[in-house]
């Protein structure tokens, strides 16, 4: 199954109606058929960039029914994140993003739902891999 990496963009736009994607990111996920993962960096940013603490919870509840994998991290892979934000110092990446390249490297995608392609189009993964940014 195809894994796709998510974003705090898009789960932005999703909890706010007034968010200039929310229409497009909410038909993007009812067309998508494929396995979506975030990760706990990307959740907490999510968490304090949503426009309420109520517009959260459809979120988290959508988790809790398996419509969005949350990879754990942990400290080995906290010391990866470390070393990406390093080598991006000068954009500077922040470490949801850091975290988002840690499971690339782990999952092997680099398929990812962003409204952030700047920066997913400017870093690169061993071997001058390039994210695919949807």
């Amino acid at each position: 199954m195809t894994v796709l990496l998510v974003d705090t963009g898009p789960l932005v736009a999703l909890a706010d109606k007034r968010d200039n994607a929310h229409e497009r990111c909410t038909q993007f996920l009812k067309d998508y058929r494929g396995q979506l993962l975030t990760t706990w960096a990307v959740l907490t940013e999510f968490s304090h960039l949503a426009p309420t603490v109520a517009s959260t919870l459809p979120l988290y509840r959508w988790i809790e029914r398996g419509g969005l994998e949350v990879m754990p991290l942990g400290k080995e892979e906290l010391i990866a994140a470390i070393d990406w934000i390093d080598r991006y110092a000068d954009r500077p990446m922040d470490l949801a993003d850091a975290s988002l390249i840690v499971a690339a490297l782990k999952t092997g995608s680099v398929a990812i739902w962003t409204l952030d392609r700047n920066d997913f189009e400017t870093y690169r993964l061993p071997g001058r891999k390039h994210f695919r940014p949807v």
